[in-house]
């Protein structure tokens, strides 16, 4: 059973930063593109960042660049997304999910709150 787990999520101040990791379990995780994907309170997914399999190439929306770093350890199945100087439009769930643009599945999500 494919199992995809965030964590890291919380409440931070704007300009604050949080890492978020997923763990990825019951598939062949180095193999796969992975990403990330938000949902803000009433509003569609976005796709925030993709990372291809080995970890070389990433890509991301443009209201995150510079600002997020997705990477992955395959020895440890796991993915991760820093981010950076967080603003209140970053407010979302965020989930982790397999795919360059996240159209494999996902997980549950962790919720991500910026707030003063």
């Amino acid at each position: 059973e494919v199992q995809l787990v965030e964590s890291g999520g919380g409440l931070v101040q704007p300009g604050g930063s949080l890492r978020l990791s997923c763990a990825a379990s019951g598939f062949t995780f180095g193999t796969y593109e992975m990403s990330w994907v938000r949902q803000a309170p009433g509003k569609g997914p976005e796709w925030v960042s993709g990372i291809n399999s080995g970890g070389g190439r990433t890509y991301y929306a443009d209201s995150v660049k510079g600002r997020f770093t997705i990477s992955r350890d395959n020895a440890k199945n796991t993915l991760y997304l820093q981010m950076n100087s967080l603003k209140p439009e970053d407010t979302a769930v965020y989930y982790c999910a397999r795919g360059l643009y996240g159209r494999l599945g996902r997980g549950q999500g962790t919720q991500v709150t910026v707030s003063s």
